[in-house]
């Protein structure tokens, strides 16, 4: 410990002279036409790659000119309200969709019926993993814990390093099953050792869901409602895939183009969604909900709520960072299909919960917000709620604590790593390597 203080004091010192040798001005990135973030100056991606596994579509071309349209994210070439819509009310479609990700292709009922099976014949872990390996060294972080597993589970596949198509495809599919127990798994170990809670590890059905299993596995008495059931099913299902250009994906993409393995590849995507920017938006949603709730007496007042925001962007309130975190997006404008469609959903499960007046608060800020970053901010393109805006009050009225929040998004998202990670071992044989430039001053030593 010691010696760690003493090289945190060291490193705290020598930080300056990192920020010295290591700072670029801003201007040589538009002096050189480099897109920062790889993204232009109005948040657009620099094109880098193709992919046929999903769509996003925030703009449309009328006569000659772009205008920004309401959002569609589209899975293999269907629009996912119509997927989701497809499953039917009574029945939960997480396994289905995720087929048609990973196959490109909507299984007729025997074969979502076989897929189902194997799921759930893939859930379990090898023996003693639980005790052995996520039972040492827990920790709240819970994504540094799943992705610890991750890699762990490499050594019980004897053919990990094989990176052919078929044998990919089965690393990826017992991946998917075995998520939500490296999850809940890491959570109860979590609360056993490091908060002192009761431990409880309940076995997978292998006959129910992939949300029936996550509610069931979380909850002592291990009982949940069909609404609850249906309502998770449905963020997993938004949250699956998003169009190939996020972050995490992106990393996945370039992991396999250099031929790692799946674990290490999805190890590596797990890094990248732990990221707050990435995975963690819907913590800091739900941090400023609380600190909204505090500050506004009257949810219904929108006079009140309305100051209040305009409090936060002036970095007066909550981190004072000037942000209402859950709105704009990078690409939708006008709307995000994911948020519309689990508002419906959002608004059953808080009937059944007895939260109305919170969603009351939810819906009042969804108008306002947009209007007051508007007055607030110079936009180049419209803002309105996220996916992540509502995602956490679902997981708040379902009673999924906040440490597995990004977990639940990486529980979803191994679908679409699963399905970018077959189509690049498919399509590309080239390694990702992109450009950077030098600016470096060159000096001489004699």
């Amino acid at each position: 410990m010691m010696q760690e203080n003493r090289l945190n004091e060291y490193t705290e010192k020598q930080e300056r002279i990192c920020r010295k040798n290591d700072n670029i001005a801003p201007r040589l990135y538009e002096e050189y036409g480099v897109n920062s973030g790889l993204r232009d100056d109005k948040g657009n991606g620099v094109l880098t790659g193709l992919t046929n596994i999903s769509k996003i579509v925030a703009s449309k071309v009328v006569n000659g000119k772009k205008l920004p349209c309401d959002g569609e994210l589209w899975y293999r070439g269907y629009r996912v309200e119509e997927l989701i819509r497809s499953v039917g009310e009574d029945k939960l479609g997480f396994e289905k969709i995720a087929y048609l990700l990973l196959l490109g292709e909507l299984p007729d009922r025997e074969q979502e019926e076989e897929f189902f099976r194997y799921i759930g014949q893939c859930r379990t872990l090898p023996t003693n993993f639980t005790r052995d390996v996520i039972m040492k060294a827990p920790t709240e972080d819970i994504m540094n814990s799943m992705t610890k597993s991750i890699l762990t589970l490499a050594s019980y596949d004897k053919n990990s390093k094989d990176t052919s198509v078929s044998n990919s495809l089965r690393q990826c599919i017992q991946l998917i099953s075995e998520f939500p127990l490296l999850a809940v798994y890491g959570y109860n170990a979590y609360v056993h050792y490091e908060k002192g809670g009761s431990m409880f590890i309940h076995h997978p059905n292998t006959e129910l869901s992939t949300a029936e299993n996550l509610l069931m596995m979380m909850r002592p008495d291990q009982k949940y409602t069909k609404t609850e059931a249906k309502v998770l099913d449905t963020a997993l299902i938004l949250h699956m895939e998003h169009g190939g250009g996020n972050n995490s994906t992106f990393t996945t993409r370039v992991v396999t183009s250099s031929g790692s393995d799946t674990y290490s590849t999805m190890a590596a995507a797990m890094s990248s969604l732990k990221g707050p920017k990435h995975g963690g938006a819907n913590i800091k949603v739900m941090e400023m909900m609380e600190d909204i709730r505090e500050h506004v007496s009257d949810y219904d007042d929108k006079d009140e709520v309305s100051a209040y925001l305009k409090k936060i962007m002036d970095k007066e309130a909550f981190d004072k960072k000037g942000l209402i975190y859950g709105m704009g997006h990078a690409v939708y404008s006008l709307s995000d299909p994911r948020e519309k469609v689990l508002k419906k959903y959002v608004e059953q499960l808080a009937a059944e919960k007895g939260r109305e007046n919170d969603l009351h608060l939810y819906q009042n800020i969804e108008e306002l917000a947009p209007v007051v970053i508007a007055e607030k901010r110079h936009i180049f393109k419209g803002v309105s709620p996220n996916v992540d805006f509502y995602s956490g009050f679902v997981y708040d009225m379902l009673g999924i604590p906040q440490e597995l929040y990004t977990a639940m998004f990486a529980v979803a998202r191994i679908v679409g790593w699963s399905a970018h990670r077959i189509e690049e071992l498919i399509c590309t044989d080239r390694i990702i390597r992109p450009a950077y430039m030098s600016v470096m001053e060159e000096k001489q030593l004699f």
